[in-house]
């Protein structure tokens, strides 16, 4: 192997942000990628993955005990949870199991890249201070990113190694078999009404058609993440991470709506949840009538997360300058990015 080779750990390998980060680090020829994912994952040139439970310390042990040559941890796993405290214990045991099974034998260990968000300003719970700030107070727990980060600074202090924290907006992107993304639930709400012969309605909270919020497209993400973990700069350093520009979804929708070809009519609160619940016969008959992939409709799309994202009638956004300042000068238009991604699903036959 070459001496100069990096080896990237990506935890989490089979999510919105974990696929796209393996991806964009196979195409980079000083990069071997191993994933981890509890479902596993194709090996091919470049790319291995291990499958554990990362809640289990003994399976974490034995599964990555081989890995003595990895250079680069990017932690993106994440364990759903009913409640805030509930969130805490799983998802604070499966970073503190990865690096007490890699770091005593990845004597080589340069970098842990944690993956965030704005939970860290408390973006979930209601109107915050915009644009957040990478050095904002924390709020009152629990949340565990709090956790999950103080457990990383006081594993870090006196190694060689240092840590990032990377902090998306609302990821824009696609992984196969995990579809909990916004742009796909906009893609088959859009591709139902269109089926049923309705306009396109924005269906969140009447706040929320006016307010600002930006989104983070995945590649810019993967880059982003890479950036960080191999800048001297950056080490031991928190960055907001967005597509670069801002938008409302009185703008946007009559676009979104315009690429589906779909008429506008004006808003109305819908929780998804309830209503697209009894549409597993209209999307088993639009598979068929348009030689869709056979998808399970349960698989297609979270829209619970889209209601969550709806729900947010105040501004949601960071401020974005200081990895301009740290020398992370990209960029992504967000409506090229969710036309870029309705075509994706289009070529992938996921969408008519």
């Amino acid at each position: 192997m070459n001496a100069t080779k990096k080896v990237a750990l990506v935890v989490g390998a089979q999510g919105v942000i974990g696929r796209n980060l393996v991806e964009h680090l196979a195409t980079l020829d000083d990069w071997e990628v191993v994933g981890l994912a509890r479902r596993g994952g194709e090996t091919r040139p470049q790319v291995r993955y291990i499958a554990v439970d990362l809640l289990d310390p003994a399976d974490a042990r034995a599964k990555l005990r081989g890995l003595d040559h990895v250079t680069h941890v990017f932690y993106a796993a994440y364990q759903d949870r009913p409640s805030w405290a509930e969130l805490v214990p799983p998802n604070l045991a499966m970073l503190v199991n990865t690096l007490d099974a890699i770091e005593p034998v990845a004597t080589g260990l340069q970098h842990v890249s944690l993956m965030q968000g704005y939970k860290v300003y408390g973006g979930h719970l209601g109107p915050f201070k915009t644009p957040a700030r990478e050095d904002d107070a924390h709020f009152m727990p629990p949340e565990f990113m709090f956790d999950q980060q103080r457990f990383l600074e006081s594993r870090q202090a006196g190694k060689r190694w240092h840590w990032s924290a990377i902090r998306p907006a609302v990821v824009g992107g696609f992984a196969l078999g995990n579809p909990m993304n916004l742009a796909v639930a906009i893609a088959v709400y859009a591709s139902m009404s269109k089926e049923l012969g309705v306009p396109l309605r924005f269906p969140g909270k009447p706040g929320a058609y006016d307010k600002l919020l930006e989104m983070t497209d995945a590649g810019l993400l993967a880059r982003a993440t890479v950036w960080a973990a191999t800048e001297p700069r950056a080490a031991n350093q928190a960055f907001n991470i967005s597509n670069g520009d801002l938008f409302r979804w009185n703008d946007m929708w009559a676009k979104i709506a315009r690429y589906f070809e779909l008429d506008v009519a004006p808003p109305l609160p819908l929780s998804l949840d309830t209503v697209m619940a009894d549409k597993a016969p209209l999307w088993t008959a639009m598979t068929h009538k348009h030689g869709l992939q056979p998808i399970a409709y349960q698989d297609v799309s979270s829209w619970r997360f889209a209601d969550f994202v709806f729900s947010w009638d105040y501004d949601m956004f960071g401020d974005g300058s200081k990895a301009r300042r740290f020398g992370f000068h990209e960029f992504v238009e967000t409506e090229a990015m969710l036309f870029g991604l309705f075509d994706d699903l289009r070529r992938r036959k996921l969408i008519p």
